[in-house]
C-alpha cells in the first residue's frame, strides 16, 4: 500500500488516461492502469443486442442446443454473458456484455427497466385484461401480486405488453390467469433499446449513445 501511495506522489500511475490522484480512487475491472508507461490492465466493456430465435438456449454452453453465443460474432465473445435470459421458445431482444454491474442492474427489480413484448394468444383477449394487468396478478405460489403492466390490445388474439419485472414465466402466468394459453412471445425491448432494424439471428453492439438511455455503462 505504502509503495502505492509513493507511485502515485510520483505520478508514475495514470488511470484512463489521466494521472492518479489518491489511493481511494475507484478502479474498476475496465479501468486502465498504466505505470512508468506500461499497460498493467486494459480491458474494453462490451455490450451487444440480439434477436434471438425460437428454439435458440439462453445459456453460454448447451450439449443438446444452439446458444445465443453461437449466433455472435465478436473477439470478445468468451467473455460475455446474458443480462436477462428468454425462454427456448421465445424470441426477441437478448442482451449480453462482459461488464457484470450493468448486468446485475438490468435485472434488479428496483431498477424498473421497462420491457416490452408482442404476445399471440390461444383466445380473443376481453376488455377486462388491460384493467388487471394495471392493477396487478396476484401469485399465490409466491405470495405476491405483480406490478402494475401496461397492456395494449393490437387484435383479437394478439398484444403488446410493458412490464418492469420478470419473475418466473411472468407474462405465460398472467395470461393464465384468465386461462388463455401463449402462443408465441417475443420481446421487442428493454428500456430504450429496441429490436427495430435487426434480423432474426443477427446481433450488433450496441453505442454508448443507446447504452444512454438504459441504464448507461458502469462508470
Amino acid at each position: 500500500m505504502s509503495d502505492t501511495r509513493l507511485l502515485i506522489a510520483q505520478k508514475r500511475i495514470f488511470l484512463d488516461g489521466c494521472v492518479a490522484q489518491s489511493i481511494q480512487q475507484q478502479v474498476t475491472e475496465f479501468t486502465q492502469v498504466v505505470l512508468d508507461g506500461q499497460c498493467l490492465k486494459d480491458k474494453e466493456p462490451v455490450y451487444i443486442m440480439l434477436n434471438k430465435p425460437r428454439g435458440v438456449v439462453s445459456a453460454t454452453k448447451d450439449a443438446k442446443h444452439p446458444t445465443v453465443l453461437d449466433l455472435i460474432q465478436h473477439p470478445q465473445k468468451s467473455e460475455l454473458h446474458i443480462a436477462g435470459r428468454l425462454d427456448f421458445n421465445t424470441t426477441g431482444l437478448i442482451l449480453l456484455s462482459n461488464d457484470g454491474a450493468w448486468s446485475r442492474k438490468i435485472s434488479l427489480p428496483e431498477t424498473k427497466l421497462a420491457k416490452t413484448y408482442e404476445v399471440t394468444l390461444a383466445k380473443p383477449v376481453g376488455d377486462e385484461y388491460a384493467e388487471v394487468f394495471r392493477k396487478g396478478i396476484y401469485f399465490a405460489y409466491e405470495n405476491i401480486t405483480t406490478r402494475p403492466a401496461c397492456l395494449e390490445v393490437l387484435s383479437d388474439f394478439a398484444v403488446r405488453l410493458t412490464l418492469v419485472e420478470g419473475k418466473y414465466h411472468q407474462v405465460k402466468r398472467m395470461f393464465g390467469y384468465f386461462q388463455n394459453q401463449v402462443l408465441a412471445l417475443h420481446r421487442i425491448s428493454v428500456g430504450s433499446i429496441t429490436l427495430a432494424g435487426l434480423g432474426v439471428g443477427e446481433s450488433r453492439v450496441l453505442t454508448a449513445e443507446k447504452l444512454g438511455g438504459t441504464l448507461g455503462a458502469t462508470e
